[in-house]
């Protein structure tokens, strides 16, 4: 089992749990791929912290709108 660190997982993003919502939603978008092109090797979660914290997910905040 592979274990990441909370400074390791939030070096690419401003903070550790804004680094865990990024891969929590990338894990996400990988299960909805077809089974063929995702590999079911490393669990999606896993997969999804090892891009994390190689840099190579991109992503953006989006100011939340309130409704009234």
């Amino acid at each position: 089992m592979q274990v990441f660190t909370p400074g390791e997982v939030a070096s690419h993003a401003t903070n550790k749990y804004l680094s865990i919502l990024i891969a929590a939603k990338y894990s996400r978008v990988l299960n909805e791929f077809p089974g063929g092109s995702v590999s079911r090797e490393k669990k999606l979660t896993t997969r999804a912290l090892e891009e994390l914290t190689k840099g190579s997910i991109e992503y953006r905040v989006l100011p939340r709108v309130r409704t009234e």
